[in-house]
């Protein structure tokens, strides 16, 4: 048996259902860290605008969140590209880093619920 074999998997949960209350509900299960962020934007964007205009853009900004944040690994690789990015003397580098986690976080908005 290899050590790899004996090491747990992390436990991604899945992504809830789309909608504001189940993403709510989502994050302040797994990732509660990001709560007060959210609820924030929610009060400042839609609640205290009484205009569910913005609930889409909303929705994909906090999908996108909680799919990195719900990832322990995805979230620390993250948080390396941009304190990379944020600490290079390369323009070049920085630049290549700071568009991989742009591609990161544009793949994990497609991420469906239950996935």
């Amino acid at each position: 048996m290899s050590a790899h074999a004996a090491d747990p998997t992390p436990f991604v949960p899945p992504m809830p259902e789309r909608n504001p209350k189940a993403l709510r509900a989502a994050i302040a299960q797994y990732a509660p860290q990001l709560l007060p962020d959210l609820d924030e934007h929610w009060k400042r964007a839609i609640a205290d605008t009484f205009d569910i205009g913005p609930l889409p853009a909303f929705m994909a900004r906090w999908w996108g969140e909680f799919a990195i944040a719900r990832d322990t690994e995805l979230d620390a690789y993250m948080a390396d590209l941009h304190h990379r990015a944020a600490e290079s003397t390369d323009l070049a580098e920085a630049k290549g880093l700071l568009e991989e986690a742009s591609e990161i976080r544009h793949r994990v908005r497609e991420v469906e619920p239950g996935q």
